[in-house]
């Protein structure tokens, strides 16, 4: 048996020790770079409704973050699923974020198919704003109050109609629950492809009552565009102080809101997604971002990436509950 000379066993030890660094250093050259170049944020809702407002808000300060451009990418269509198929099919780089309203949380349950796996293919990065859910109607329309509206209802079950922004959204679950459940009225659904189609429809008055987020409606009530009957938090708003909410109308308890945020391919290496994830933070304690978000009505409320995939699962269950309840499907 031939025998290695001392230096040589010593020598080799050395370079069988360094070999994990040295494989480690290898991989992390290799590693693409991020951002190596535009950000987009998919929105699936066209622009003007508070989705929108909430990428065009973040892209600002996000661009200065990452030293790249964050462009806004409106994909609307199928109750949100086409945009979250284009970032579906982007690479899993973090250069392609998703913005999610309920729908995201709701689609599972309205389906018997999607070309997606909620849970599975997305991982959450940050929950921005919730946003307070309000009822208003055309100003032609003889109701002032949540008493007066169910009244109505009621003298013309199935005459009435309100709009919302998608087929089957946190809006829509929202009036639902409402009308249907609460108040024991038969008003019919008409869905839009956006919040700011459905506010164009109601104040045209081609539907004649919208239930929307406060951002979508505060100024369209603020200039008699819309007369506004109650909004859905427990507590009045600051943007509208005299709108009443719908609890201290007669429905103690009731609430309703929206919120929003981004995910992305959960195939994103995870130090991308936690990047995110922060400078979202990071943004959104900026006062330019506050200004503009509490302008509107959008109330910041940050979760990070783990906290908002436990919100996410926890909104899952909550709706597959209440679209079992009313019985709600898209096909």
């Amino acid at each position: 048996m031939t025998r290695v000379p001392a230096i040589c066993r010593k020598l080799l030890c050395a370079t069988l020790a360094a070999a994990p660094a040295l494989v480690l250093a290898a991989s992390t050259s290799t590693a693409p770079e991020f951002p190596s170049r535009t950000i987009r944020f998919v929105v699936p809702f066209p622009p003007g409704g508070g989705t929108d407002i909430l990428a065009r808000t973040l892209a600002q300060p996000l661009s200065r973050s990452f030293g790249q451009s964050v462009v806004v990418d409106n994909r609307t269509g199928g109750n949100t699923v086409i945009g979250t198929e284009v970032v579906l099919r982007a690479p899993a780089d973090g250069h392609n974020l998703l913005v999610i309203a309920p729908s995201f949380s709701i689609n599972p349950f309205v389906r018997s198919k999607l070309p997606y796996d909620t849970a599975r293919d997305f991982s959450a990065v940050a929950r921005v704003v919730q946003t307070p859910l309000t009822i208003s109607v055309h100003p032609s329309l003889p109701a002032k109050d949540v008493k007066e509206l169910i009244a109505l209802a009621r003298s013309k079950p199935g005459e009435l109609t309100f709009a919302t922004s998608s087929i089957i959204g946190g809006q829509r679950l929202a009036a639902e629950l409402f009308f249907r459940e609460r108040a024991h009225v038969e008003i019919l659904a008409v869905p839009y492809n956006g919040g700011a189609p459905a506010s164009t429809a109601v104040m045209g008055g081609h539907t004649a009552i919208l239930v929307s987020n406060l951002a979508e409606a505060a100024q369209q009530i603020a200039a008699g565009r819309l007369r506004g009957i109650a909004v859905m938090s427990l507590a009045r708003t600051a943007q509208l102080p005299k709108l009443p909410t719908v609890a201290e109308s007669g429905y103690p308890g009731f609430e309703a809101a929206n919120w929003y945020g981004v995910v992305m391919r959960s195939a994103t290496p995870r130090a991308i997604i936690e990047r995110i994830g922060a400078d979202i933070g990071k943004a959104m304690q900026t006062a330019e971002v506050q200004e503009n978000m509490t302008r509107v009505g959008l109330d910041l409320a940050y979760l990070g990436p783990a906290a908002f995939d436990t919100h996410i699962r926890s909104e899952m269950r909550r709706n597959e509950r209440i679209i079992k309840l009313l019985k709600l499907k898209l096909d």
